[in-house]
């Protein structure tokens, strides 16, 4: 049996057709992973900013903790008295709510 130009011209179509979603899927594929290479690209880069936002917070964490040293010894060198009496009556507060547990 014999084709008629009819039934050629939907096969041309449907030939076409599948050529179209295979070229559609190869984009969708494509897409797909530009899209993973994207997102893993962006997590890396937010991971790296937040470590350099920890880092800077824990220098300056640091800094402020040797300050506050430097300022207890200083404090201990010009008022030994007083920082004596300070530690003496924060052991007793302490001995105190202690013993009653």
């Amino acid at each position: 049996m014999a084709k008629t130009p009819a039934a050629n011209a939907k096969q041309v179509t449907v030939d076409e057709l599948a050529d179209q979603i295979a070229l559609l899927k190869k984009d969708i594929t494509s897409l797909t992973e530009t899209l993973g290479s994207y997102g893993k690209a962006k997590s890396e880069e937010m991971r790296d900013t937040a470590r350099t936002a920890a880092d800077e917070l824990s220098e300056a964490g640091r800094a402020k903790a040797m300050e506050a040293q430097k300022q207890a010894e200083e404090f201990l060198r010009t008022q030994p008295g007083t920082a004596l009496g300070i530690a003496a009556g924060l052991g007793f507060l302490v001995g105190i709510i202690t013993a009653r547990r």
